[in-house]
């Protein structure tokens, strides 16, 4: 399996797991969701693969005190 792979022009990273019952896949999406990532499911060869992204909303510098 690929480690990322692109959906609607964006990139998304795989989970590292390989589900074969779609109700564990759709937990573990949801725990992913909630945590503020966006996912996406892919089935394949009999298995769901769970793929994640999440848009960095704000950076934050620290920078060195002088």
């Amino acid at each position: 399996m690929q480690l990322s792979r692109r959906f609607e022009g964006k990139k998304f990273m795989w989970d590292g797991q390989a589900y074969t019952d779609e109700a564990l896949a759709g937990e573990a999406s949801s725990k992913y969701q909630a945590d503020g990532f966006m996912t996406q499911t892919l089935r394949e060869d009999g298995q769901i693969y769970v793929f994640t992204r999440k848009e960095v909303k704000e950076i934050v510098v620290e920078g060195k005190s002088t």
